[in-house]
């Protein structure tokens, strides 16, 4: 993935936006956080409020089959924890690995804000402004434990993941290779994508990997619908921020997480569903050939070109 230094909104919207790809900005003004955030700071800053984390006792967390646990520590102790790698007190085992991401006061209804749920932590922190105020969609807190990685997947907006302190790892694929990647919904099932069981996923091979090094301080543009997984080489601390680039009618409005396909999209996906269970009133060669035909039709109708 490609490095930018210093890059202005400006260039930003003009240059590198249109490309629908992703790009590590470095050199961008985002406040005092990245000095201040010290494990020190992190918890007195918030005190000790309740959080709601996810606890492994593996550091690959696979979200289909739910290999973590919800529990919930205050801030300040959940803090310290996640920075240690052996933990006197544990849930699960004693290398367990946690991870942070911040939730609005009602998940079902409240989206994440920094300022709401983390407002002393909020005043550190300058976003890089790229995009109108009224697009802003969420500001997302996250801390992990060191040797965490998250599932690949998409979302459908567009994103900076800001690496405040701490050093992330992130492997990217194109929407365009989401054949390869054995989805379920927004997910794909491949956890490890350096070494990935190509028996069972023999695909794999086909998607073509972009990768980057997230530094303190880089902040890392991922486009809406391109595969990400994420591993943090450090404990570390990192902010996303989310913004609606389609009209804000496009959006599942029940979608607090940013990861509700869009309307359309989504009724697009019963009417195939409907399609298909239609086909199945016929034998199993007819079956297969209409089907064939089905995805002729989608492939001139709606893939592009280049």
């Amino acid at each position: 993935v490609e490095r930018l230094d210093r890059v202005t909104r400006e260039r930003f919207l003009r240059d590198i936006y249109p490309r629908r790809e992703p790009v590590v900005l470095t050199g961008l003004e985002l406040g005092t956080c990245t000095t201040k955030w010290t494990l020190d700071y992190l918890s007195q800053a918030e005190g000790s409020k309740e959080v709601k984390i996810h606890v492994s006792a593996v550091p690959q967390m696979d979200f289909l089959s739910k290999n973590f646990v919800y529990r919930t520590l205050p801030f300040d102790v959940f803090v310290q924890r996640a920075a240690e790698v052996k933990h006197k007190e544990y849930f699960l085992t004693e290398d367990e690995k946690y991870y942070l991401r911040s939730v609005g006061e009602d998940v079902r209804k409240d989206i994440a804000d920094i300022r709401k749920q983390f407002p002393v932590l909020a005043e550190d922190v300058h976003i890089p402004e790229y995009f109108e105020k009224e697009q802003f969609f969420s500001s997302v807190f996250r801390i992990s434990s060191a040797g965490l990685q998250l599932w690949t997947h998409y979302d459908v907006m567009d994103n900076f993941l800001i690496q405040v302190t701490g050093k992330k790892r992130v492997v990217l694929y194109s929407p365009r290779d989401a054949p390869y990647l054995y989805l379920s919904g927004t997910k794909s099932e491949v956890l490890d994508v350096d070494n990935p069981d190509l028996e069972k996923y023999p695909l794999f091979v086909k998607a073509k990997r972009y990768q980057c090094v997230l530094e303190p301080g880089d902040v890392l543009f991922i486009p809406a619908l391109w595969f990400h997984n994420v591993i943090a080489e450090e404990f570390g601390v990192a902010l996303n921020v989310f913004w609606k680039h389609l009209p804000a009618e496009s959006y599942d409005k029940t979608d607090t997480y940013g990861n509700k396909d869009p309307m359309a999209a989504s009724r697009a996906i019963q009417i195939l569903d409907r399609a298909l269970k239609t086909l199945e009133e016929l034998p199993e060669e007819y079956r297969d050939f209409y089907a064939r035909r089905m995805v002729l039709r989608i492939q001139e109708k709606a893939y592009r070109n280049d």
